[in-house]
C-alpha cells in the first residue's frame, strides 16, 4: 500500500533541485537544437549506409 508523504519530506528534495549549480549555463534551446541535428545527422549515415 503506498505511503502518503507530508510536504515536509518533500521539502528536501525541492531544495535540491532549487539549490545553485556552479557548472554551465546552457539555453535549453541548443540543447533541442543539438539532439535534432544529431538525429538528422545519424538518419542521413543510415540511409547512405544501407543505400535507403
Amino acid at each position: 500500500m503506498p505511503t502518503l508523504q507530508s510536504p515536509q519530506s518533500q521539502a528536501g528534495v525541492m531544495s535540491f533541485y532549487d539549490a545553485p549549480t556552479n557548472g554551465p549555463k546552457i539555453n535549453p534551446k541548443i540543447i533541442m537544437a543539438i539532439i535534432i541535428i544529431f538525429v538528422i545527422v545519424v538518419l542521413v549515415l543510415d540511409r547512405i549506409h544501407f543505400g535507403g
